[in-house]
């Protein structure tokens, strides 16, 4: 028998990156500044939860300029999303 708890992923468990992922969930792509003020995170918190999703291969990103200030912006990878709405499914099944 499967245990109910089995798809929550550690990856999600801190808040602000269930945020980053929720954000990207529901947007194509999301740029740093924009993630800042709806997380309401300083930079450096922002980074660290970022590259963590990096490292687990649920973000990805890329770097351009805008007139002349380098601009980063965000993209959940398929395998993030599909991590991440299993961890959702697993969350719903164990409030049930």
């Amino acid at each position: 028998m499967k245990s109910i708890i089995e798809n929550i992923n550690k990856a999600f468990e801190n808040k602000v990156r269930l945020g980053i992922m929720s954000i990207l969930m529901v947007n194509d792509s999301v740029d740093f500044s924009t993630f800042k003020e709806l997380l309401g995170v300083t930079d450096g918190n922002l980074a660290s939860h970022i590259k963590s999703l990096e490292k687990s291969e649920y973000v990805t990103y890329t770097k351009t300029f805008e007139n002349r200030k380098p601009k980063t912006t965000y993209y959940a990878t398929e395998k993030g999303k599909k991590a991440f709405k299993l961890h959702i499914q697993a969350i719903e099944k164990l409030l049930k």
